[in-house]
């Protein structure tokens, strides 16, 4: 097994190349983070694959290693990283955030997911919630006294969030939620004390404007647990150690949050948090991928030399190495143009075309790694496996996919603000003309579903070679300029493939 190593400088280049400026604070924090993430959090990324979580006596138990980690995270005050200092926080931006979540990811995925929804959960609350609320249920999210579980997802109505049928009724001044939520992370697990679920619930007609959104906790203030009940973790194909949940409520007490009949309007403060964590979970399982397959292949002789030497070799770890740091780029470019709150129109586009590009990547470099390796890459021993199995399900989850390519070729497109600000953005980029004609087609067929996906791919190598010219520009400032620059010259020949195989789908 190769060491876990963050890609500080890495992380470090990409923010100041799109737009961050300098942070010391914020280097800081990532250099303390990486040290607890390579010596504590990821030792325990196998073990946990292997072991995996379980239900014992209606109870969820996670690999036993985890609770160390959760406790060194618990101490270092790193669940409060972005909540107030008002309620026990860090008080840090989402940029020190996007760095802590790459390169937790990067060690320990199925542990950063259990603890991933905090820092939504508290925006959400912040966003949406009462004095008396965010009095109640920031401070122990912050001290890591609970963790927080986002429940939408139901038999029958995935994607369809207008199909939900888990009710809510009023019972005086509270609430109570009946009803059965699937594919839940974390709704039950024994790292934290408590569990504060945010469940969209139907309170009142059928569609999403009868949807509202509750704050429901594990464990009432009484100490007695809530009538909230794990019924079985489902196995997956990855993620061993994240216990993905069937959870059923009976009456279960709960508060609303923010306004009856808009409880999806205030998920969506969550939800867009979680697509961005998605996108740096694919980023660092992408770069951890590269880093093995380069380590590997350095030590690897074949023919009296090193097999990183060979042509074909060098060529997968070089699009390993581009679609991490270009994938980087993509998420970072996103996340600071979030956090300037400038504009919103450029973030309502390029935050699925990162949770999209970040999480094809993750698998084509994972399946590269496996290649470089050989037969040792398909074993478990140097973890590109697992990278593979516990990345796939980014490509599903917090919208697949699909779904995303599908709202670009329609709803986005019939905005038109948001694609307009993506001309402005790329407005120095060769193929810029190419993916214009693409979105006159686009909005001018009838049917859109054959051309979506094409249309998303072609419009995340525009946002790509946008990147790639940042990254470019910025090459002096790296460590390692000649590998910025060779790598470089690799995204920029394949704006032509992407103009090419959109032309193709047109038939």
């Amino acid at each position: 097994m190769i060491p876990f190593r963050a890609p500080l400088d890495d992380i470090a280049f990409s923010l100041t190349a799109m737009g961050a400026p300098p942070d010391d604070m914020r280097d800081e924090i990532s250099a303390h983070f990486a040290a607890l993430a390579e010596g504590v959090i990821a030792p325990t990324n196998t073990p946990g694959d292997r072991g995996g979580a379980r239900l014992e006596n209606g109870r969820v138990r996670v690999p036993n290693e985890f609770h160390t980690a959760q406790a060194a995270l618990k101490e270092g005050g790193w669940c409060g990283l972005t909540a107030p200092e008002e309620f026990g926080g860090m008080a840090q931006d989402g940029l020190t955030l996007a760095a802590v979540s790459e390169v937790f990811s990067g060690a320990n995925q199925s542990l950063q997911m259990l603890n991933g929804l905090v820092p939504g959960a508290v925006r959400t609350i912040l966003t949406h919630g009462t004095e008396a609320q965010k009095n109640w249920a920031i401070p122990p999210l912050a001290a890591g006294d609970w963790l927080s579980t986002m429940c939408l997802t139901e038999p029958g109505a995935g994607s369809d969030l207008g199909r939900i049928r888990c009710r809510a009724e009023r019972q005086g001044n509270a609430w109570a939620i009946t009803g059965e939520k699937i594919f839940i992370t974390g709704a039950d697990q024994d790292l934290s004390e408590g569990i504060l679920h945010l469940v969209l619930a139907r309170s009142g007609g059928e569609g999403v404007g009868g949807l509202s959104l509750f704050l429901c906790r594990g464990v009432l203030p009484d100490g007695t647990r809530n009538a909230v009940t794990v019924t079985r973790i489902e196995e997956k194909l990855g993620l061993h150690g994240s216990p993905t949940c069937q959870v059923v409520f009976e009456s279960a007490q709960a508060e609303l949050i923010g306004t009856e009949g808009q409880g999806l309007k205030a998920m969506f403060t969550m939800m867009n948090h979680a697509r961005l964590d998605v996108a740096l979970q694919g980023v660092a399982q992408a770069a951890r991928a590269q880093d093995i397959a380069r380590a590997y292949a350095a030590d690897r002789v074949q023919g009296g030399r090193p097999i990183s030497e060979h042509g074909d070799v060098a060529r997968m770890i070089d699009q390993m190495d581009m679609l991490a740091m270009g994938g980087r780029g993509i998420a970072h470019l996103a996340l600071v143009t979030l956090e300037s709150g400038l504009d919103p129109d450029s973030v309502e586009v390029l935050t699925p075309v990162a949770k999209v590009f970040c999480t094809e990547a993750a698998t084509k470099a994972a399946d590269l790694g496996i290649q470089v390796l050989g037969g040792y890459g398909y074993l478990a021993e140097y973890g590109l496996e697992q990278i593979w199995r516990d990345a796939r399900i980014t490509r599903i989850y917090e919208g697949t996919n699909g779904i995303h390519a599908m709202m670009l070729a329609t709803r986005l497109i019939h905005l038109g603000s948001p694609l307009d600000a993506l001309e402005r953005l790329a407005a120095d980029i060769p193929m810029l003309a190419d993916w214009q004609d693409a979105r006159a087609t686009v909005a001018a067929t009838a049917d859109v579903g054959p051309l979506a996906w094409a249309f998303m791919e072609l419009t995340s190598e525009l946002v790509h070679q946008v990147v790639w010219a940042r990254l470019g520009f910025a090459a002096a400032s790296h460590p390692d300029p000649d590998r910025v620059l060779r790598l470089s010259k690799i995204a920029f020949r394949r704006a032509g493939v992407a103009v090419a195989e959109f032309k193709a789908a047109l038939g």
